[in-house]
């Protein structure tokens, strides 16, 4: 009965330590696979939406008001600077050390090849160049429902604040 338990115990210990014991991704190997899912277009693409985004933004504050020529250089001079600020944020010589340590932390080398493996074939390449799109499509989605949720919330804040008069007005 005890050489049984020892031995539940050793093989507990065995596998429990192998997924501790798994080596971490290497450098190479995590550069080979951003290389692969292309990850330096992707965050390119996330620079051109936030930069049309903060376009928008600039455009919505207006109101559907044609601006003056002061607020045209106002707004070209804003944009500008938020355009500035994204490239330098989200540039990929400022990312990829974030990426790198993130996945090199998160992954390990066997997980790594998994996915090397797996994004050379037919369905990971069509994973690669179809999921920007979908990405960009739940960005977009996703904007309309917070949109839809502004509103909502906007509607809770006033019932609220009515709310709160009308029980300060009572003893």
């Amino acid at each position: 009965m005890r050489s049984s338990i020892r031995n539940l115990l050793l093989l507990v210990l065995l596998l429990g330590g192998s997924a501790a014991l798994a080596e971490p991704a290497s450098e190479a190997s995590v550069r080979r696979l951003l290389e692969v899912t292309q990850a330096r277009a992707l965050l390119q693409q996330v620079q051109q939406q936030a930069q049309g985004m903060m376009q928008g933004l600039a455009q919505q504050s207006l109101r559907g008001k044609s601006p003056t020529p002061a607020q045209e250089a106002a707004i070209t001079r804003m944009t500008a600077r938020m355009v500035a600020l994204i490239q330098e944020q989200l540039s990929w010589e400022r990312q990829e050390p974030m990426y790198m340590r993130l996945y090199t932390q998160t992954f390990s080398e066997d997980e790594v090849a998994g996915m090397l493996a797996f994004y050379e074939t037919p369905a990971g390449r069509a994973t690669i160049e179809k999921m920007p799109l979908v990405l960009r499509q739940i960005s977009q989605e996703s904007q309309r429902s917070m949109a839809e949720m502004g509103a909502q919330l906007k509607a809770i804040q006033r019932d609220f604040v009515t709310e709160m008069q009308a029980a300060s007005s009572k003893p």
